[in-house]
């Protein structure tokens, strides 16, 4: 069995305008959401072997703190730049290229691209994956090639 899960970047500041998109840190809420989101992962004994994450600011530091929570060394993030704003297509294309040492992996991304890949990974029909959402979805398969449509185990996000 194979586990992903996807995590949406937390809320992040639009106070500089002048500040590029890639560079925007979080804001007060971003910063108050992450944690509360690694609390009720670890909660749910979450246990990801590689954390993978769109180099954007607001996706590396969102990931730093889940990894904190979740006892992972946020050091050992991989960031990939195809992470950045990726479409479905690209995403599944990254996924099904993971190596098979992996059982579990988390990506920390972005709308709508994430949003979009979740549903064509499961059944149930998500309309937004919100600032600081996760899902997890489980594959009944051995290989990350062979990833196609899995089970919903959980959708959370801080206003749940």
């Amino acid at each position: 069995m194979k586990t992903l899960y996807l995590l949406r970047h937390a809320k992040s500041s639009w106070d500089n305008p002048d500040l590029d998109d890639f560079d925007r840190p979080l804001n007060d809420r971003g910063e108050k959401d992450a944690p509360t989101i690694g609390k009720r992962l670890m909660e749910r004994n979450v246990v990801a072997q590689v954390f993978y994450s769109s180099p954007a600011v607001r996706a590396v530091t969102t990931m730093q703190i889940i990894a904190k929570a979740l006892g992972y060394d946020s050091k050992n993030i991989r960031t990939e730049d195809k992470l950045y704003h990726a479409s479905e297509e690209v995403l599944l294309g990254f996924v099904k290229k993971m190596s098979d040492d992996f059982q579990s992996i988390m990506i920390a991304g972005h709308n709508p691209g994430l949003t979009g890949f979740a549903n064509i990974l499961q059944e149930k029909y998500i309309d937004n994956i919100p600032t600081t959402g996760v899902v997890q979805i489980d594959f009944h398969v051995d290989t990350w090639k062979d990833v196609e449509k899995g089970k919903l185990i959980f959708f959370d996000f801080p206003k749940k």
